[in-house]
């Protein structure tokens, strides 16, 4: 029903934020990756929205890029997985992340989210696969399969996320498996 807001950022309280449209108001709730890359009050802003009507709420969710409006659609389609719920998957890891996590079938960072237990991270990923893919924005540091089982070996090895990602970028595009582990490994042995 409401698809995009445009008009100034009146007020900012995470997560909500408050956009005035030609004299009203619009109360919106935003993802924390939104929200840190809102401009100043008083600044022209425009979001893209996703309108949620409930029997006792009419609640209004606002995003950035389309991508991450986007994933929120795909999120709140799995059974048990609310707004509230795809909201803060959304604030505790980029788009990017989350298509990562569920290329790799990785539920151990959907569990980092506060309020994604073992169980939801697990059906996340299994409702999640084939649909969130190039359109959502996998990133392009597992382009194909052999940076795919490079990045799980170095997550493997006890490697964070940041570093392994940062050793992946490194390393040429049509790198081996081994070899690819091998350089990444030197790489983050310099660090």
């Amino acid at each position: 029903m409401i698809g995009k807001l445009t008009g100034i950022l009146s007020d900012k309280n995470p997560p909500q934020v408050l956009v005035d449209c030609n004299g009203v108001g619009y109360e919106v709730q935003v993802p924390m990756s939104t929200f840190y890359n809102l401009p100043d009050l008083g600044s022209k802003l425009s979001l893209l929205t996703h309108f949620v009507v409930r029997e006792d709420a009419q609640i209004l969710y606002g995003f950035a890029s389309a991508q991450e409006r986007e994933a929120f659609r795909q999120l709140i389609k799995i059974s048990g997985v609310g707004p509230r719920t795809a909201l803060s998957v959304l604030s505790g890891m980029s788009v990017g992340e989350l298509a990562q996590a569920v290329t790799l079938q990785e539920a151990g960072r959907l569990v980092k989210v506060p309020g994604i237990g073992k169980k939801t991270a697990e059906r996340l990923l299994l409702e999640l696969k084939g649909k969130l893919g190039a359109d959502i924005g996998v990133s392009a540091s597992v382009a194909n399969v052999a940076q795919a089982d490079i990045l799980q070996a170095l997550l493997a090895l006890g490697y964070s996320d940041k570093e392994a990602a940062l050793a992946l970028k490194a390393l040429p595009t049509e790198v081996g498996v081994s070899e690819g582990i091998k350089l990444a490994l030197k790489a983050l042995s310099k660090a």
